[in-house]
């Protein structure tokens, strides 16, 4: 009787938790100040008007308004919140 487990059993059994990274709020959806619009890695998106950017490259919103996404060059679109009152 073998006293060794089989050659591939032990190296394999591990992965990493997922990050839930991605858009958290669309064009069009109605932020408040602190809603998160973006969870990304590097700076997928670029930060815009009334929005900031905090260490790990989160993109929240400062102010009460919605969200337009606007394309820019290479595939990094910039993310703004148009105030509410604008809007009305």
């Amino acid at each position: 009787m073998a006293h060794k487990k089989g050659s591939g059993s032990t190296k394999n059994g591990r992965d990493s938790n997922s990050k839930r990274l991605g858009v958290k709020k669309y064009g069009g959806e109605v932020v408040k100040p602190g809603n998160i619009i973006v969870r990304q890695r590097g700076s997928k998106f670029k930060v815009g008007n009334n929005v900031s950017q905090g260490k790990d490259y989160t993109i929240y919103s400062l102010i009460n308004g919605t969200v337009y996404f606007k394309p820019g060059a290479f595939n990094k679109s910039s993310i703004n919140v148009i105030p509410c009152d604008i809007l009305n």
